[in-house]
């Protein structure tokens, strides 16, 4: 665990709301991004982005520290993320990717190639959305939010076996996806 985050987790299990506040600050965005990768809705990311950090200041006596409190953090997420994935599939036919995609823009692009891009961003986000549930995640945690398998795997609460294949499968999965993509419109992205 990152040395100021233990010492913050420390002081806030003391109940100190001052450390928990940068805590939240020092994590939230990728609180958000995890939630937003994985509902693709700006508002329920939002929403879950909150519910995940009161219930990580509700249950903080319980943290014992033998994992990273980013690792403890992202499997809130991923549990009530896990809840509401069913009922928001339903509701959301595609991905909000202007916003998810406006965060990550440079400012000095030229407009051909800030377009490109939104469309390449776009589509990607379509290919990794259409993989089960189970595969969104584990490729979210492992490329977009950086983590180890050992990481994942306790995010997850599964073995390291299960979230080398869960990877595995998913590569090849999207691999598929992409190549039948290919073939079917070949210059779109």
């Amino acid at each position: 665990m990152n040395r100021d985050d233990k010492a913050l987790v420390r002081q806030a299990q003391r109940g100190d709301q001052e450390a928990f506040a940068t805590l939240v600050t020092r994590h939230q965005r990728y609180v958000y991004n995890l939630a937003y990768r994985l509902l693709r809705d700006v508002d329920e990311a939002a929403d879950l982005t909150q519910e995940a950090f009161f219930r990580a200041w509700r249950g903080l006596s319980s943290f014992r520290g033998d994992s990273k409190f980013t690792t403890w953090l992202y499997r809130i997420v991923a549990n009530l993320c896990y809840n509401r994935l069913p009922g928001l599939q339903r509701q959301i036919a595609e991905a909000d990717v202007d916003s998810a995609y406006t965060l990550a823009q440079p400012a000095d692009q030229s407009p051909p190639v800030a377009v490109e891009q939104r469309e390449q961003c776009a589509w990607l986000h379509r290919q990794i959305a259409a993989l089960p549930s189970r595969y969104q995640l584990v490729i979210t945690l492992f490329y977009l939010q950086e983590l180890s398998y050992q990481e994942i795997a306790q995010v997850l609460d599964v073995p390291l076996g299960t979230v080398k294949t869960h990877l595995y499968r998913a590569r090849a999965q999207l691999k598929q996806q992409i190549q039948r993509s290919e073939k079917e419109a070949p210059y779109a992205l």
